[in-house]
């Protein structure tokens, strides 16, 4: 029977962190019990994997250092680690920690790999297994059912998740785009649209609310990660670009349409059935990428086919 194991995650992102969900459940269940994992604060893993059987504790990967991270993972007396990163400092930092087993990326050789598909590979070559890539995130049924209350989420209206925002501007479909697809898609199936951006979308938000449309709009801005996530496993269907919001919906059983318009759909839009793609014109999951800046080629009546689609 092992000790206490480590699942260390370098990565940045929420959808980084959801991708890697199937990984840290094979791994707990390889040692039959739950793992602690060590991962960055714009993960919120806390939040995210609150519920999780497979996950015991969450530890904050900050940025203060080596010896920082030796402070807090080795009074835990870790027997073994997995480290989803090529990083020497995070293997250094689990080796000075006392931690005897430890597996991780070759050093230095992460860059231009499929995310999703180096993690499984990873994870399949040291447990000797294969692993679903689809990733599950656990939610309390009695949050479900007073959001459903509050937010009035009935079957009488299709309820989607909008993933308006992005990481950075080119990989953000306009805003009058979704504007325009809300008011099409409305007067089809009177719909709820649930607006998942943060605070530092509040002038998108703002845009979508002041519209026609606004009146059957809700905003995610003032909530918590947390707070979100029983809203969303509330609702059916998820229209998003590629953002964290997306992954998150995915993870929850939505049937999800990711808009990628610079950004690698073959890392990040094909580990799961749940997910379906619009790419930028002329582009294919394998050219579309870093730096495609296809937002302007993102065809309308694309989007809004299959998002009928994915409603009916």
């Amino acid at each position: 029977m092992s000790k206490a194991s480590l699942v260390v995650i370098k990565s940045m992102g929420i959808g980084d962190l959801v991708i890697l969900t199937p990984n840290i459940h094979a791994i707990s269940k390889s040692i039959n019990k739950p793992v602690i994992v060590l991962a960055q604060k714009n993960t919120h893993a806390a939040e995210i994997l609150k519920h999780d059987p497979h996950v015991a504790e969450i530890i904050d990967l900050d940025k203060k250092g080596i010896f920082n991270i030796i402070k807090k993972i080795k009074p835990k007396k870790f027997d073994r680690s997995y480290i989803f990163s090529d990083s020497l400092r995070l293997y250094l930092a689990s080796k000075l920690s006392g931690i005897k087993d430890n597996y991780q990326y070759a050093f230095f050789s992460k860059k231009g790999k499929n995310f999703f598909k180096t993690a499984k590979n990873f994870t399949e070559k040291v447990l000797s297994i294969k692993i679903d890539s689809e990733p599950k995130i656990f939610i309390n049924n009695n949050d479900i059912e007073k959001v459903i209350k509050k937010f009035d989420i009935t079957n009488e209206t299709v309820n989607i998740v909008c993933g308006i925002s992005a990481s950075g501007p080119t990989k953000r479909w306009d805003i009058k785009n979704y504007i325009a697809l809300f008011k099409k898609i409305n007067e089809k199936k009177l719909c709820k649209f649930f607006l998942a951006a943060g605070p530092k979308d509040q002038t998108l938000i703002d845009e979508v609310l002041n519209s026609s449309i606004g009146k059957s709009c809700v905003s995610f801005s003032k909530l918590s990660i947390e707070e979100t996530l029983p809203i969303i496993a509330a609702c059916k269907v998820c229209i998003s670009n590629d953002t964290g919001f997306a992954h998150i919906s995915s993870a929850l059983g939505l049937k999800c349409l990711i808009l990628f318009m610079d950004s690698p759909p073959i890392a990040y839009g094909t580990y799961s059935n749940n997910i379906s793609l619009v790419l930028p014109r002329n582009e294919t999951i394998e050219s579309c990428g870093h730096n495609t800046r296809g937002k302007d080629k993102i065809s309308f009546n694309e989007v809004l086919d299959k998002t009928l689609n994915l409603i009916n």
